[in-house]
């Protein structure tokens, strides 16, 4: 049940959850036990309410099983975001979600922070395995 209090939505809250997002490639892992970081200082995306831009840093660190992600096509995966109505939380979320999809890593943790709009910025952390609630 939503507030309408603040004026969003079910649908704000959903937005671009619907999305389909293009394949992370990926290529076959040739070592054990270690970690990738990847980076991307410049990520973009819209708010579903306002349609304003938002930035922030996206990180993605995992330690690769089989496989390992293709970072061209992963760079077209995050531009997916771009112009996409989408809330940060969801963001994080979905980017997890779809980078364990694609490698089945150990572990994986992304990591959004985001710029302030309107004095507050947010980071928002997902873990992979997802903790038991």
């Amino acid at each position: 049940m939503t507030t309408q209090k603040t004026g969003y939505t079910d649908d704000h809250a959903m937005a671009g959850l619907d999305t389909k997002f293009p394949d992370i490639d990926t290529w076959p892992n040739q070592f054990k036990a270690y970690e990738i970081l990847v980076d991307d200082p410049e990520f973009t995306s819209v708010c579903p309410k306002t349609g304003l831009p938002d930035f922030g840093r996206l990180t993605i660190r995992y330690m690769p099983r089989e496989s390992c992600m293709e970072l061209k096509s992963l760079k077209e995966y995050l531009f997916t975001y771009r112009n996409l109505g989408i809330f940060q939380e969801n963001i994080v979320n979905q980017v997890l979600d779809d980078v364990v999809r694609s490698c089945e890593p150990v572990w994986a943790h992304v990591v959004g922070d985001f710029r302030p709009r309107g004095g507050i910025s947010t980071i928002v952390e997902a873990k992979y395995p997802r903790p038991v609630v």
